[in-house]
């Protein structure tokens, strides 16, 4: 019976979060948001010895996005990866990633992507061309992204839309290589971003 009630209070509990979003991009307010770096996230995945995905994560972004609900392949997003905030399993391999061997991030503290182009798939989904730097290697990349809804936040009041995307890059194109473990690993990395914008009010 306890595991019958708690049941229904997760369902009860999962209904509420999700009363209210809106899937339709036209109901979103036309606008300037900011990225709500609490509940967004960078992950990226990459080939270990071919037999199993190693994956890590950014700790630390930022963005703006300037959203057109009318026409929202019209809309502009960008953002900023802090390079020194690359989180894995193992403290040693962080370390070895934010030095001159692979991000360098006393040197280039910042990765970017801007979008250029946006062309939509589907009444939720559509592709994102932009550019991607990377130690000051610049890379047309392209995210198939989802608008995952909008609704007002609960905590502050603001608008807030969400995003889901992927995309797989090459980490030679960006020159990260010359590692002593570079034949361990693939050349793909895949990357899997979840974003929250909420709404600037002027």
């Amino acid at each position: 019976m306890r595991t019958l009630v708690l049941a229904l209070a997760f369902a009860a509990a999962a209904g509420s979060a999700s009363a209210g979003v809106s899937t339709d991009p036209r109901q979103a307010p036309t606008g300037r948001y900011t990225l709500e770096t609490r509940h967004s996230q960078l992950l990226f995945a990459i080939a270990h010895q071919g037999i199993t995905d190693y994956y890590g994560r950014f700790d630390k972004l930022s963005g703006t996005l300037a959203f057109d609900s009318a026409e929202p392949d019209k809309s502009v997003v960008s953002v900023s990866i802090d390079t020194s905030s690359i989180d894995t399993p193992s403290p040693t391999l962080n370390a070895t990633l934010t030095d001159k061997a692979v991000f360098d991030a006393q040197e280039f503290p910042t990765a970017t992507f801007k979008s250029t182009a946006i062309a939509r798939t589907g009444p939720t989904t559509g592709k994102i061309t932009g550019e991607l730097t990377i130690k000051n290697v610049t890379r047309a990349v392209t995210l198939d992204a989802t608008f995952s809804g909008g609704r007002p936040d609960t905590m502050s009041g603001a608008y807030a839309i969400g995003f889901s995307a992927t995309a797989t890059i090459k980490r030679t194109d960006f020159g990260l290589t010359g590692m002593v473990w570079e034949p361990f690993v693939g050349d793909d990395v895949k990357l899997i971003i979840q974003a929250l914008f909420q709404q600037q009010k002027d």
